[in-house]
């Protein structure tokens, strides 16, 4: 889904992830993978922006059925989402949720905490988390039949580094957790992981959401919203390797990968590396 982006073209992300072999990766560490195949997505030309909130209906549709599709899968299936837009994450986030009281790891230059009375662009792929936190549109709220999804002091950010007013507001208010780039460049990013992973070690499952703009630029140009300073290749494998470590992750989403940005697939092909070490792949 691109209906929450700023810039078109994420739409293609799966396509790009599947490309760059991500099954074929996964089954090579043993894992058993089942493709559910794509949501159905209505493409934008053919829908009207409704209520000042771009294509929320759409968007609301789209996660519903995400939503119920994740919801009734075993307690046992580790769920891997490819997006698409953030937004995505209402559907995915929502549905793992029901499974058990749920941590999520946010893994992103953005905190994704706007709503539709404070965000500047109207884009929803910038409001994700507030409304899994139960504050927003109500439609996209109904996605999982209102309310809050997830607990304040389950959410810890990883990577933040572009905020907007209001979500800083949102993030003292809610008291969340933000590991910024400054704290990771002062603390090192073990140190910084291992932390986050004791913060959370009350959650029944931890869901991780990675959205790509989290990895600097250079290294994965292919995104709708860079900003530069992000994590390096090396950082960003030690954190999946952290996570993998801990045994504590019951699913994924990775989102915002866009190709007609990238340059020759690397963002995907970084990506799946991504999910690789996330899922067991090691150096000894």
């Amino acid at each position: 889904m691109d209906l929450g982006a700023g810039r078109r073209g994420v739409d293609m992300g799966p396509s790009a992830l599947r490309l760059a072999r991500l099954t074929q990766t996964l089954r090579a560490l043993g894992h058993k993978i089942t493709d559910l195949g794509n949501v159905e997505v209505p493409v934008a030309e053919v829908l009207e922006p409704k209520n000042g909130l771009y294509y929320a209906d759409a968007i609301a549709e789209t996660c519903r059925q995400a939503y119920q599709k994740l919801k009734t899968l075993p307690a046992d299936v580790f769920p891997l989402a490819l997006g698409g837009d953030h937004s995505v994450s209402m559907g995915t986030v929502a549905g793992v949720a029901q499974t058990g009281r749920t941590g999520v790891l946010w893994i992103d230059a953005h905190a994704d905490l706007n709503t539709p009375a404070t965000s500047p662009s109207g884009n929803i792929h910038g409001m994700p988390l507030a409304h899994l936190l139960g504050h927003g549109d109500p439609r996209l709220l109904d996605i999982w039949g209102g309310g809050q999804v997830i607990r304040p002091e389950d959410v810890i950010f990883l990577g933040i580094r572009d905020l907007d007013a209001d979500e800083r507001y949102f993030i003292r208010e809610h008291q969340l957790k933000v590991y910024t780039m400054k704290e990771i460049d002062r603390r090192g990013l073990a140190q910084v992981a291992e932390e986050a992973l004791e913060r959370l070690k009350h959650v029944e499952r931890l869901h991780v959401s990675f959205d790509v703009d989290a990895l600097d630029p250079n290294i994965a140009p292919g995104v709708g919203t860079p900003v530069p300073g992000g994590l390096t290749y090396r950082e960003a494998h030690l954190l999946m390797e952290l996570l993998a470590d801990s045994e504590m992750v019951t699913s994924l989403d990775l989102v915002e990968v866009n190709p007609i940005l990238d340059i020759k697939n690397q963002t995907a092909q970084i990506m799946v590396e991504m999910a690789a070490s996330l899922l067991g792949k090691a150096i000894l």
